[in-house]
């Protein structure tokens, strides 16, 4: 947190100084995360639309991209998990949501072969080592899935680690489990042992996530219609994608995935349109106010306490 608040300082600087219109602007994304706007990428249909080259730099965590962002190095946060954007707006950082990117199961918590632990004696976890990257959507199905197994969080020590990291620890027995993200490490993650909880299990208890597009105060006031654009091409991609999945190699290839690995985690992904988020998600009552509002209390602290009010880093306008 000290590093968001430092870059939030001098984010605070910056927004002082104006600026021109961009001429080319940086994206966050991540590996093994296949979207079907990894298509448009490839393509370049991004910078075709936008008239400025767009140059997309991945990172192995949400945290990282606002950490970018308010140092200035990054414009927009493709997917960026919700738990990381509002640990981030709980320090006050100047960051808003503008989209849904994609609506999956929760990331996996996977318990180590030989433990004997199962959903129906997950107490046992008590006292033992857990490998989570803290402040992330898996941090989130952690805290979200120890609660509905009635595990006390406090009595289990938790390291801070990369998905890659952490199911590299579960293999060598470091950690008794690893929640984690990313195909590529989810699937290396099972060969050392099994999902605590099943993806439907998760569902069934109310235990889901979503990603959002989240960018910085200052590109959203000085770029609205190059932002808007952005948006309409990762719309457009996402309807391409639903009707014809003939391009799903260069998914794959952009996100570092075999085609399999691809497909298997595409299965649990909904990509909701322009139209779906204006009316499920940011109309009055919609998922994306309840959520932001359990997640941020979740991961509020005595320093950054939770907002009373979070319309104000929500805006759907750029959707419209």
């Amino acid at each position: 947190m000290k590093k968001i608040l430092t870059a939030l300082s001098a984010a605070t600087l910056l927004a002082t100084t104006p600026v021109s219109a961009a001429d080319e602007i940086n994206v966050a994304f991540f590996l093994e995360w296949a979207t079907p706007n990894m298509i448009a990428k490839a393509e370049k249909a991004y910078d075709d639309a936008m008239g400025v080259k767009v140059n997309w730099i991945n990172f192995d965590a949400g945290t990282a991209m606002t950490e970018a962002m308010l140092a200035g190095d990054i414009d927009i946060s493709y997917s960026q998990g919700l738990a990381p954007f509002i640990t981030a707006v709980n320090a006050n950082a100047p960051i808003k949501t503008v989209g849904i990117a994609v609506e999956y199961f929760a990331n996996p918590c996977v318990v180590a072969s030989g433990s004997g632990i199962t959903k129906d004696n997950a107490s046992e976890l008590e006292g033992k080592t857990v490998a989570v990257p803290l402040a992330t959507m898996a941090d989130y199905s952690f805290r979200m899935q120890m609660i509905e197994l009635d595990v006390d969080i406090d009595s289990i020590t938790v390291v801070d680690q990369v998905p890659a990291d952490a199911a590299v620890s579960l293999a060598d027995g470091s950690v008794a489990m690893a929640c984690l993200f990313g195909g590529v490490s989810i699937k290396k993650a099972l060969e050392s042992g099994d999902a605590l909880m099943t993806d439907d299990e998760m569902a069934a208890a109310g235990i889901i996530s979503f990603d959002v597009i989240s960018v910085t105060e200052k590109f959203a006031q000085e770029n609205p219609d190059m932002l808007r654009t952005f948006l309409e091409v990762t719309d457009a991609a996402n309807a391409a994608f639903a009707a014809d999945q003939s391009k799903l190699d260069i998914i794959s290839k952009e996100s570092g995935m075999d085609k399999e690995t691809t497909m298997n985690q595409m299965t649990g992904m909904t990509f909701p349109s322009a139209a779906d988020q204006l009316t499920t998600y940011f109309a009055e009552g919609g998922l994306a106010g309840k959520a932001v509002e359990i997640v941020g209390g979740a991961f509020a602290t005595e320093e950054n306490p939770a907002r009373e009010d979070y319309s104000a880093v929500i805006d759907s306008s750029f959707l419209e």
